[in-house]
């Protein structure tokens, strides 16, 4: 998978770098990449959906991955307990990011922006998100593919 520009408009991704240039990546985390690559499922359940929000769960055990996907909405999130994950983004970097419970972060995207990235659990204890996206932003919402 080649290094593109995806776009980030100096996004407040949190963590700490840990790899570059896709240093470390597997095969399998470059064909999750390619597959998701315009995936709007940006969590495990969409809770709920309305004219104006989307409303995501994303609920991690131990170990456990969320595949790739892509932000486009302007969209807050906030973990409910603290642990850590590890993400990779398409640019070919690598965090590890630790959340302290309630830990709240905000992105706001400019017309044709995104984030593409996965996330995985690599603490001990459950990690688990709310997200939500704002449907009237700079950009259309990605349509969601049946479950």
């Amino acid at each position: 998978m080649s290094s593109r520009h995806d776009h980030l408009v100096d996004l407040p991704l949190a963590g700490s770098v840990i790899a570059t240039g896709f240093d470390g990546w597997t095969e399998d985390i470059h064909r999750d990449f390619e597959a998701h690559a315009h995936d709007g499922h940006v969590g495990s359940r969409l809770l709920s959906e309305t004219d104006r929000v989307r409303v995501w769960e994303i609920r991690l055990a131990p170990g456990q991955r969320w595949h790739a996907h892509r932000h486009v909405l302007d969209y807050f999130w906030t973990v409910v307990d603290s642990g850590k994950s590890l993400q990779h983004t398409s640019d070919g970097t690598t965090r590890i990011v630790e959340y302290e419970a309630g830990e709240t972060r905000h992105f706001q995207f400019e017309s044709g922006a995104y984030l593409l990235h996965d996330i995985q659990n690599i603490g001990n204890n459950w990690l688990v998100f709310t997200t939500v996206e704002f449907l009237d932003g700079a950009n259309e919402p990605l349509p969601l593919r049946p479950s």
